[in-house]
């Protein structure tokens, strides 16, 4: 089993920036591929970023996100970071962390493990 707790959501002026944390206690982290998806109100949970398991893993980005968000991993901390900058009104959402063993995905249902979620509210 893998446990993931977020962290690091809270309210921000459109244009700021927040680092969301994803703790993962458990099974092996470094063997799983990370995924962050956010769900608006009214709005199913859709795809945000991933990044494959290995050491200096690929990455990968929805379009609304790209050039604006990161990913990235510390596997010796069991930790997975979100960097969002340039928030905008429409990145309001709560944040989930999400772990699978198989290769990245876009599609919610294919990963494994969740953590609880962290609100990200982007005022205008």
């Amino acid at each position: 089993q893998v446990q993931l707790v977020e962290s690091g959501g809270g309210l921000v002026q459109s244009g700021g920036s927040l680092r969301l944390s994803c703790a993962a206690s458990g099974r092996t982290f470094s063997s799983r591929t990370m995924g962050w998806f956010r769900q608006a109100p009214g709005k199913e949970r859709g795809f945000v970023a991933s990044i494959i398991s290995w050491s200096g893993g690929n990455t990968y980005y929805a379009d609304s996100v790209k050039g604006r968000f990161t990913i990235s991993r510390d596997n010796a901390k069991n930790t997975v970071y979100l960097q969002m900058n340039s928030l905008k009104p429409e990145d309001t959402a709560v944040y989930y962390c999400a772990a699978r063993s198989g290769s990245p995905t876009v599609t919610p249902n294919m990963y494994d493990y969740w953590g609880q979620g962290t609100q990200v509210t982007v005022s205008s």
